[in-house]
């Protein structure tokens, strides 16, 4: 490998880790403060796409308005899903479990029956890019994806450690009924978890847009990534859902560059079996007190 293609890759890795965080991290916080493992949290990516898709291809609304519409828009599909399918099934994981199932296959069926199953072309916001060399560039689309991670991020983490809220959502996600005792609702923090996880799934989709061929399945890789971060991560934890981000997407950049997409996915899943095996508990997880 060459420097330019090596440099160009990290590049490339830095990119895709900073997506899959924003994945990841959303979907670690539902499952934290609700206890409940959404499945359809890939389909909520398809939708801050697919609103792109139809505010700012079809519909020529400007770019970043477009993506804060995706995000409240997903935000606000997150509330329906906690308040209609998770809500009522909360004593109940497993058909929590089931229901997000039956969910993301209709948001699948919504995104069929409005823009077909082809792939939808998204023009790129700008065509700008910075030069590092003739090799190694950075197009200013996956700037913004790179940029955006690292401010939502850095905002959620000060949300959470500096604000009422944050501590009630931490306090749920370590014990919900003791936090119960404390006065703490557990409906309004578990409203909040949905819609911060919700949105950035979204905002995520609405980020990369441009850069993928939007379909009604790019939902499927997605949550098996999302889940192989977290295990690597450790369960519930938002820090080691980051730091697995950066390990995986440089990993399967990395083996994609040099061999195939395909090599990628299967040691994607050997790294995920690794660490299982060195600390059962992920890198940043805790064992469950008796």
């Amino acid at each position: 490998m060459t420097t330019e293609l090596f440099l160009q890759t990290v590049v490339n890795a830095t990119y895709a880790a900073s997506y899959m965080a924003l994945i990841a991290v959303g979907l670690v916080l539902i499952f934290g403060v609700m206890g409940v493992i959404n499945f359809a949290h890939g389909e909520l990516y398809m939708a801050g796409s697919y609103a792109v898709v139809a505010l700012y291809a079809d519909l020529g609304i400007p770019f970043f308005v477009t993506v804060a519409l995706g995000l409240i828009f997903v935000g606000l599909l997150g509330l329906l899903m906690e308040y209609g399918l998770f809500r009522p099934l909360r004593d109940n994981p497993l058909g929590g479990l089931i229901a997000s199932i039956g969910f993301l296959l209709i948001l699948q069926t919504i995104a069929v029956l409005g823009f077909g199953v082809q792939m939808e072309h998204v023009p790129p916001s700008t065509q700008g890019k910075i030069v590092f060399s003739d090799g190694v560039v950075l197009t200013y689309q996956r700037l913004y994806v790179i940029v955006a991670t690292v401010v939502l991020l850095s905002a959620l983490w000060l949300f959470l450690r500096k604000s009422k809220f944050g501590w009630a959502l931490r306090a749920c996600a370590q014990d919900r009924e003791a936090a119960a005792l404390q006065g703490i609702s557990i409906n309004d923090t578990a409203r909040l978890a949905m819609f911060i996880g919700a949105a950035l799934a979204g905002v995520a989709g609405a980020l990369t847009a441009p850069l993928v061929a939007p379909t009604p399945q790019m939902g499927h890789p997605v949550i098996i990534t999302a889940f192989i971060i977290i295990i690597v991560g450790g369960v519930g934890s938002l820090e080691g859902a980051v730091l697995a981000a950066i390990l995986y997407g440089f990993v399967s950049t990395f083996v994609t560059t040099i061999y195939d997409g395909t090599l990628a996915n299967i040691v994607g899943l050997l790294l995920m079996l690794i660490v299982l095996i060195v600390k059962p508990t992920g890198l940043f997880g805790a064992k469950e007190r008796a």
